[in-house]
């Protein structure tokens, strides 16, 4: 079935690319992007990019606060390719912790961009930064176990930002030569609970619920660009920030449209528990959409080394965006 689409796809392509008579005028692959299967070229690093700004205040929601910059690090590969296609990474750390400059976040920057992708590794708003929150959702949270309500409220702000880096990505795409067509998602626990919130929830979600007048930082998160995700790569996450996006604003966000997803979860998971993997899996395969399911038998949280038939979690994960993105591999 694979096979077949992919071969509709090059068909619309061709057909889109002749003249009347059935002579093709350009190159029907000339739009797609080409990547290699090892390591080609040389990476550079922007690190720290300032994307946008946000508001970090003394205690929830308070007059008091100071506006932080949300920063960002860009990887490229050395080449002269201007058609590339894009894979920004969300760091972990439970919402409290972590970096985009993570030891295993950097291993991965280097293996993608060794072959042709730009590679975004984002930082975010954490709990102790005490982000903007809407007021809705804090009431809501006000009714849970204090042990987790603090956590729940980072989680809208770590999605507004991340949401406001897909934003800066597409408004600097022409800088770094990047197809947006051609983006990919992807993170590890926290970071993939939120890529999966960006690659499935609405442009306005985690965006118009807090307006510039409450929260002006929002003009600075080029908030008149759009975006389109062309694959997500969750490892070991879930989809909790949708569940509570639907809780407490009655938004049920998954369809049929939805980007393909790679899940690779441990299963002995005791961080973030593998149900959550099965529950995606079980939204996925009811609303049929491409789903790539990796159990990690034997593994527990944070399985970076986990192999399936001799292969690492990248080289599966670049299998899965080259196959659902119909990119050329040289």
């Amino acid at each position: 079935m694979k096979v077949l689409l992919r071969l509709i796809a090059l068909v619309l392509i061709f057909s889109a690319c002749s003249d009347d008579d059935g002579v093709a005028t350009t190159d029907p692959t000339e739009s797609i992007p080409i990547v290699k299967s090892d390591s080609s070229y040389a990476v550079s690093l922007e690190a720290d990019i300032v994307y946008a700004e946000g508001l970090s205040h003394q205690n929830l929601n308070s007059t008091d606060f100071t506006v932080m910059p949300l920063k960002l690090d860009v990887y490229t590969p050395d080449n002269e390719m201007e058609n590339r296609p894009a894979y920004v990474f969300i760091h972990g750390g439970g919402f409290v912790g972590g970096s985009k400059q993570a030891g295993r976040i950097v291993d991965l920057a280097n293996f993608y961009t060794s072959r042709g992708w730009v590679f975004i590794s984002v930082d975010y708003r954490l709990r102790d930064d005490k982000g903007t929150v809407p007021q809705e959702w804090a009431d809501y949270l006000a009714g849970l176990s204090s042990d987790y309500a603090p956590v729940f409220l980072a989680i809208y702000p770590a999605q507004r930002d991340a949401k406001a880096a897909l934003r800066w990505v597409v408004a600097n795409a022409e800088n770094y030569r990047i197809n947006t067509d051609y983006i990919t998602v992807g993170g590890g626990s926290a970071g993939a609970i939120t890529a999966i919130t960006v690659g499935i929830s609405e442009p306005e979600d985690f965006r118009d619920e807090i307006d510039s007048g409450t929260d002006p930082s929002l003009l600075s998160t080029n908030v008149g660009q759009t975006y389109r995700i062309g694959t997500i790569v969750d490892f070991w996450g879930s989809k909790v920030a949708l569940d509570l996006l639907q809780a407490v604003y009655g938004h049920q966000r998954f369809d049929s449209n939805d980007p393909p997803l790679f899940i690779a979860h441990g299963i002995e998971d005791p961080t973030v528990p593998f149900s959550g993997a099965e529950d995606l899996k079980a939204v996925y395969d009811t609303n049929g959409v491409p789903l790539t399911y990796y159990p990690l038998e034997g593994w527990g949280h944070g399985a970076w080394n986990a192999t399936v038939n001799d292969k690492r979690l990248e080289e599966l994960a670049f299998d899965f965006i080259v196959e659902q993105q119909y990119l050329v591999v040289e």
